[in-house]
């Protein structure tokens, strides 16, 4: 009966409201299970909670922590995120195939197909042999490999700057270029649904494809900003037009060069080649002062970002527009030492008219024209104290970019960039209402393995 007792649950919460509630009944469901089986009752944290660390979702910070504080009466810590389900006889059976005394990484396996830019291209010669665990399934880690790790942080503090897809990062530092333990690939830990017929085996299950509560917001309840400049009206325009424009009702081309055809709107900012803080500063100013009040929401995209409206206007039902939500693709910058997150601008960037309101009203702006905006605004709101609202269902890159098991399990809101791939075949695929393309009276229907 200790065995339960000796496992800490990590939820990896978030503070906004609608996901704070998520993890408080998960933690309830764990505790309560517990209590069925007459156990002790095991230690169940929620990541928002430990407010010492700005870093706290990025994990390894927590390690020392978690070493002193659990290091000598618990054998494992295990994470998983607010919608993985977990069956708790199954899991502790799970956990005692493995010795706790040596190090262990358990979790579902994941891998890329080609290296890609997300993982800073590692594994170039054969990406397939570098695991990763899929955080939805739940992953864990046994207390000597965390007391290992501990001991290395404080010796070594992290290095990198940014922190773009961590459960890739996570294992690469486990991993220590090999001096360190591989995942180890564990069938139990599942991203099936709950009701599937495959869960018969699994310690875990994934319940969660696209959030939903209540009616999906309405069509003019979000105001949709896409950035341009006078280079890109040639390719990338089309290519919104043809795609998910129609899903939008209130939607403007922010660009240098007013052209009617478009239209596009000059907001009388130069374009940069990078950064576009100021651009997208005044696409805040433009936002509060000459769009209806009533419109609670707006989201800014770039040219060359492929998304559904159609889905968000769902996932937004589950956001309160009163408080100041900022809602994407989660990135940290300087984590380990202080630092922010911010939400990464090429998978879209979500505001409430409530956090738009918030920042403009403080001092907080671009240090340069150039400045990369999306990195000011995670800054501006981590001085205000506003949370970055993480959802993976934004993509900073392309369908193929990621692997293949980790999306089975999403219905995403979006994706970003046209490099070598057809980005109308890949909305379409991907992201339309339907996911067919209705062509000369003829239905196309595009494969997703092809992509």
């Amino acid at each position: 009966s200790t065995e339960l007792k000796e496992t800490v649950f990590v939820i990896q919460s978030q503070s906004n409201s609608f996901h704070s509630k998520r993890a408080e009944d998960l933690k309830r469901d764990i505790l309560k299970q517990a209590v069925n089986l007459g156990k002790e009752l095991p230690t169940v944290l929620l990541i928002h909670q430990i407010n010492r660390h700005e870093g706290a979702w990025t994990i390894l910070p927590l390690m020392r922590d978690f070493s002193i504080t659990y290091g000598r009466n618990s054998s494992w810590i295990f994470f998983c995120e607010e919608d993985t389900r977990i069956q708790v006889v199954k899991l502790l059976e799970t956990l005692r195939r493995f010795d706790k005394s040596k190090e262990w990484f358990l979790g579902k396996a994941l891998y890329d197909e080609e290296s890609t830019i997300i993982h800073h291209y590692a594994f170039a010669e054969n990406p397939t042999v570098f695991k990763f665990p899929d955080f939805a399934a739940g992953w864990a880690l046994s207390i000597p490999l965390v007391n290992k790790l501990a001991k290395k942080l404080k010796s070594e503090p992290l290095k990198s700057d940014f922190t773009i897809d961590l459960k890739h990062e996570i294992a690469l530092y486990i991993w220590q270029k090999g001096e360190g333990p591989h995942l180890t690939p564990v069938p139990e830990f599942c991203t099936h649904d709950v009701n599937s017929y495959k869960v018969d085996h699994c310690a875990t299950t994934f319940s969660n494809f696209l959030p939903l509560c209540g009616e999906p917001v309405n069509k003019e309840d979000v105001f949709v900003a896409v950035k341009t400049c006078r280079k890109f009206h040639g390719d990338r325009i089309p290519v919104v037009k043809r795609t998910w424009e129609r899903e939008a009702a209130l939607l403007e081309y922010y660009s240098d060069f007013a052209d009617n055809s478009i239209p596009t709107i000059d907001l009388g900012v130069p374009n940069t080649d990078r950064g576009h803080c100021g651009k997208t500063f005044a696409i805040l100013e433009r936002f509060l002062n000459h769009t209806s009040p009533r419109t609670p929401w707006l989201v800014v995209v770039d040219d060359d970002t492929l998304i559904s409206i159609f889905r968000l206007r769902k996932l937004l039902s589950c956001y309160d527009p009163n408080e100041p939500v900022f809602l994407g693709e989660r990135y940290g910058y300087g984590l380990g030492t202080g630092g922010y997150s911010y939400i990464t601008g090429g998978g879209g960037m979500v505001f409430s008219r409530t956090a738009v309101q918030k920042l403009l009203a403080s001092k907080c702006r671009c240090y340069s024209m150039d400045a990369p905006d999306d990195m000011v605004l995670g800054m501006c709101f981590s001085g205000l104290g506003v949370p970055v609202t993480h959802s993976p269902l934004f993509h900073q890159a392309r369908p193929m970019d990621y692997p293949k098991d980790y999306l089975s399990h999403q219905i995403p809101v979006s994706f970003h960039k046209h490099w070598n791939i057809d980005p109308v075949k890949v909305y379409f695929t991907w992201l339309a209402p339907n996911t067919e393309e209705s062509r000369n009276g003829k239905k196309v229907e595009y494969n997703r393995e092809d992509l």
